[in-house]
């Protein structure tokens, strides 16, 4: 009967793990700035950047909101997002959990949100291209997040200020761009990933308005473009400030929640894979049955 009890305490365990796994998966792509350098400051004494720790309201951790860390594993998400993805840099502040806050405030039953971090500080287009690492790690991470449910609603991707040194590179990039949307799109079986991209507030070199361009100007099908320009920048004149990224994940939040179906009817527990209401149904009577039996045994 000892056995007994501790199988459905087991049980009982697993689907309050299982409550754990988000239902709502989206993808955090490109560089520093979705990778999120706010409060990162360089002292101009030693050369060292560190990152101030302030965490505003809109970002603060929320027990809905789960990241996907670097050894594969769901823990509550909390900034530095990429602290551990972006490991060679110092993180900040980004965009994503603002982003997240914001769609749980606005949309109170839509269920719990999967963050899966896969940004990288200082890389070029190319470098995201199709069977090079950036684009093997994204696509190995999200069809990890998949694997014991969930659905992808989006891909949030901002990238481009490396492309602005070259003017070659520049040229390229819209052409590199499209090939990396289709690309990922058909890896991960999605041919209609919801992609929302984010329009160069700022550029390492001459060629911003060219990358800018380019971002605008893609018109594949489901891909939106939320424009940065205009954000404050830190003091290096490349990154935006917090209160930039906070307001930056509000508007991918409204371009995101722009894009669905009105009314938005997602049940807050629709992932669980069993419900309360059937453990208190079928479980709960049989432990209450073996703790009346087992001082007897």
């Amino acid at each position: 009967m000892l056995s007994l009890l501790f199988l459905v305490l087991l049980t009982q365990a697993n689907l309050s793990m299982s409550e754990q796994l988000p239902q709502n998966i989206f993808i955090l792509a490109g560089q520093s700035n979705m990778a999120g350098r706010g409060g990162v400051v360089n002292n101009t004494k030693n050369g060292i950047t560190s990152w101030d720790g302030i965490v505003p309201v809109q970002c603060q951790p929320n027990p809905s909101i789960l990241r996907l860390s670097a050894s594969l594993t769901w823990v509550q998400a909390h900034e530095p997002l990429h602290a551990d993805i972006d490991y060679n840099k110092t993180n900040g502040v980004g965009p994503g959990m603002s982003f997240a806050n914001a769609i749980l405030t606005k949309v109170p039953n839509f269920g719990s949100i999967g963050l899966v971090p896969c940004a990288m500080g200082g890389t070029s287009i190319s470098e995201w291209a199709k069977g090079g690492f950036l684009y093997d790690q994204l696509v190995r991470r999200t069809q990890f997040a998949l694997q014991r449910g969930g659905v992808i609603r989006a891909m949030l991707w901002y990238q481009g200020e490396s492309d602005t040194q070259i003017r070659e590179d520049a040229d390229a990039y819209k052409g590199r761009l499209d090939r990396f949307f289709i690309h990922l799109r058909t890896d991960l079986g999605f041919p209609t990933l919801p992609i929302i991209q984010v329009a160069l507030a700022s550029g390492e070199g001459p060629y911003v308005e060219i990358v800018r361009n380019a971002q605008l100007g893609i018109n594949l099908p489901n891909v939106q473009c939320v424009d940065a320009k205009g954000l404050p920048l830190e003091p290096d004149r490349v990154h935006l400030t917090t209160p930039a990224q906070v307001q930056l994940g509000q508007a991918l939040t409204d371009a995101f929640l722009q894009s669905l179906p009105s009314p938005i009817h997602i049940a807050n527990n629709s992932y669980r894979r069993f419900s309360n209401p059937m453990f208190h149904f079928l479980i709960g009577p049989l432990l209450r049955f073996v703790l009346l039996i087992v001082p007897f045994a």
